[in-house]
């Protein structure tokens, strides 16, 4: 119990103070030039674009309440998208699978208020887990037209694992961590076969100065993903595990991603 608050207690802080600022998987793409890497986003949506696409809906992640996700919901917003935020059940403590049945009922909900037939996923560590399961067992692949993850340990994190040890293998009695363990039977299911299933148009953005993610290649996907990482772009981009919900480098992939744009993240984006 004392490691389960201590936990919390360590990723509300830092949610406080974060700055605003696959070896199997297909290659990402790499810049051509150094102009390319800091020059404007291309490709971009227009309003009317967006207006006329796919509700979003903003999957948060462990202790991710819904005003954390308030900054990229309003960049989103401000771009002409349609955006609704899922903050997971129990502050995303609980098991990964009931998660996904939650947000199975939720995206139900956004496309009968919209008439939409299809959302598009933006989501935030553990958040992306729960989207992929939904995808892929809860029959959100006829649902979900693109997936954006940032952050999301999709083959593991070796921090969950250290705080399994730590806990004397209970995890701080968080079940989502111990599912996040590597090795875990969770990932083992979630990634055995494709992992990327259906039409799916699947993005995964990560970040070298993830501190939660480890190691930072565990964030990437195979089968056909685009996997970018914010410093092949930009070296000198400093972006940590919950910034990458606020960067404006990393948001401009995601709007590219929802766009079917070519990926050229903008180095000097705020």
């Amino acid at each position: 119990m004392l490691l389960r608050t201590i936990l919390a207690a360590a990723t509300a802080a830092t949610v406080l103070l974060v700055p605003t600022a696959a070896s199997a998987a297909t290659a990402e793409p790499a810049p051509a030039t150094v102009a390319a890497d800091t020059a404007a986003t291309e490709n971009a949506p227009t309003s009317l674009a967006a207006a006329n696409a796919n509700p979003v809906v903003v999957v948060g992640g462990l202790i991710g309440v819904s005003i954390a996700y308030e900054p990229i919901a309003a960049r989103l917003r401000a771009d002409g998208y349609r955006v609704w935020i899922y903050q997971l059940p129990n502050l995303g403590f609980g098991d990964i699978r009931q998660s996904a049945q939650s947000l199975r009922g939720f995206v139900d909900q956004v496309r009968a208020s919209t008439g939409a037939a299809k959302v598009d996923l933006v989501t935030h560590s553990e958040g992306g887990l729960v989207s992929r399961w939904y995808v892929k067992f809860l029959g959100g692949a006829d649902v979900v037209q693109r997936y954006v993850s940032l952050g999301t340990p999709q083959q593991g994190t070796y921090v969950a694992n250290i705080i399994n040890f730590v806990g004397l293998g209970s995890c701080a009695g968080i079940v989502a961590c111990q599912q996040m363990s590597i090795g875990s039977d969770f990932l083992t299911t979630i990634n055995n076969g494709d992992d990327t299933p259906g039409a799916v148009r699947w993005t995964t953005i990560r970040t070298w100065q993830d501190e939660l993610v480890r190691p930072v290649g565990n964030a990437a996907l195979a089968d056909g993903a685009t996997n970018v990482s914010i410093q092949a772009w930009c070296p000198l981009r400093v972006v940590g595990h919950l910034g990458l919900v606020l960067d404006g480098t990393a948001y401009t992939v995601v709007r590219q991603a929802l766009a079917d744009a070519a990926i050229r993240p903008n180095c000097f984006a705020v």
